[in-house]
């Protein structure tokens, strides 16, 4: 099994078109996609989680 892309905070939220801020107070209101939290305290988020996140708020939002 292939191991799934890791992508970094900055690069999440250029592909949202999201400030840093704006992700934060979503994350604080329980939404936006799962993150992973490495022992250095930095985030990454899989390619994967992403895509489904974002695939059922375009559900929700139909």
């Amino acid at each position: 099994m292939a191991r799934s892309q890791m992508l970094k905070l900055p690069e999440v939220l250029t592909e949202l078109g999201m400030s840093r801020a704006a992700f934060y107070r979503m994350r604080a209101r329980g939404q936006g996609p799962r993150l992973i939290k490495l022992p250095n305290g930095q985030l990454r988020v899989r390619q994967h989680d992403l895509d489904a996140w974002l695939a059922a708020c375009e559900e929700t939002a139909a």
